[in-house]
């Protein structure tokens, strides 16, 4: 006769779940919109732990809808190629070639490398673009931007179709104007678009930091839109950042319950901050 051993970790394990229920309860069969990008995206460990909270999320009856950005990627491949880039506001300058590049890295190889991960980890994905079904049609942001896009209008019939039949929908922002031209949409602003138009009880920004911070450097936890505009007002929010907060402020606004900025480089965040009491990173409201 053999004695299984003790392991007190499944106990812990059981514990964490029971204490998860109530929260679990609170978002079944709501939308969650979550940007995923940055440098975590570049792991394959990350993706793989992000693939899978996202497969988790379904089971327990939330509708994830996933907006990939890749600016790094599409640094490096500029870089490979020999084209400068810069950025104003945290934006990227797109020229035609630009988005060209953007375009191929984006609605490429990281949109359909994130549905396979998803796929792998035993969800159903379906890559699309803000081209796609007219999802997003865009509008050149600003002369000095180039082919950087701001969301005109949003159709969202073909991601409530596919959440109604259990697919996870994970979409690239590039998307195309009314003119006909392909246009680099900024994810977070493309996230933030799409949570509003599907009414998502949450948004959730993973960035490479843990959220936003004050100028000594420490996390803030809870915002509201007026405090987020004077950080933005008064320079505490730089580079990256603003837009960020912008995406934040017009999507509460809009409607979405509130808007998380969390660390997307430390594994299970998105599910520190929906099933546990004290969350993580930074929440708008």
């Amino acid at each position: 006769m053999q004695r299984r051993r003790k392991n007190e970790d499944q106990w812990d394990s059981a514990r964490i779940l029971s204490e998860a229920l109530p929260f679990i309860q609170r978002y079944a069969d709501k939308t969650l919109v979550i940007k995923f990008g940055g440098h975590a995206m570049g792991s394959e460990e990350l993706t793989r732990e992000f693939a899978n909270d996202v497969v988790l999320l379904r089971q327990f009856g939330l509708r994830p809808v996933i907006v990939h950005g890749g600016g790094p990627q599409i640094g490096q491949m500029l870089e490979r190629l020999n084209i400068k880039s810069e950025f104003v506001d945290g934006l990227r300058v797109s020229d035609l070639e630009t988005v060209e590049i953007a375009e191929m890295v984006l609605s490429g190889g990281i949109n359909k490398g994130l549905v396979t991960a998803i796929n792998q980890a035993g969800g159903k994905a379906v890559g699309l673009s803000g081209k796609d079904a007219n999802l997003i049609t865009a509008k050149k942001m600003r002369e000095d931007l180039g082919f950087a896009g701001d969301p005109e209008n949003t159709d969202v019939d073909v991601l409530n179709t596919l959440a109604e039949n259990g697919f996870i929908p994970v979409i690239s922002p590039i998307s195309a104007g009314a003119d006909g031209a392909s246009y680099n949409v900024n994810a977070d602003t493309a996230a933030g678009t799409i949570a509003a138009a599907l009414g998502a009880a949450r948004l959730m920004l993973l960035t490479d930091i843990q959220g936003v911070m004050d100028k000594d450097k420490n996390l803030l936890t809870n915002l509201s839109t007026d405090d987020a505009r004077s950080l933005i007002a008064d320079g505490t929010a730089q580079g990256g950042m603003i837009p960020k907060l912008n995406t934040a402020i017009d999507a509460v606004q809009s409607g979405v319950d509130a808007v998380v900025i969390l660390d997307g480089r430390r594994a299970h965040g998105l599910l520190v901050e929906l099933f546990t009491d004290k969350g993580a990173g930074t929440l708008i409201k």
